[in-house]
């Protein structure tokens, strides 16, 4: 079943649970896929991996502005944009805790005889192809960087 479909169910739920933050969140989420459709060209479906970076975005700039609103002193402005990035987060897949995470940064550099920091990008690049939307990029580059230096 492709995202669109998925999200359009849910919102058939939210709605049926009067649940407007839930609900808030998914129409951002299908704002965000059709103006990628129609970024592309034609009205073509999204691959996965579009799918699963469209979503990781969405919950970056949602977790971002949090993180903002709440060293500002605004926990009333903080509080919707954690829940949206809850709501968002269902639709990815699940996330690699940090223990399977440091495993497959471990393995990459082994492979790839990373040394320094000069091979930080090398590394970056094999390890997120790796993880595909089950680690978040800024975890994956302090990662990279405690083994590297």
């Amino acid at each position: 079943m492709s995202l669109q479909k998925k999200v359009m169910d849910a919102m058939k739920v939210a709605m049926k649970e009067k649940n407007s933050k839930a609900l808030q969140a998914l129409r951002a989420v299908k704002s965000a896929i059709l103006l990628a459709q129609t970024e592309s060209g034609a009205k073509e479906e999204l691959t996965e991996a579009q799918e699963l970076k469209l979503l990781q975005k969405l919950v970056k700039q949602r977790k971002d502005s949090a993180a903002i609103y709440n060293e500002q002193g605004r926990a009333d402005l903080a509080e919707p944009e954690i829940a949206e990035a809850a709501v968002i987060e269902q639709f990815l897949p699940a996330q690699l805790s940090e223990e399977e995470l440091e495993k497959i940064v471990e393995d990459v550099i082994a492979q790839t005889g990373a040394s320094s920091m000069a091979d930080m990008g090398k590394v970056m690049g094999i390890v997120s192809g790796k993880t595909a939307g089950r680690a978040d990029g800024k975890t994956i580059s302090t990662l990279v960087k405690s083994k590297l230096i």
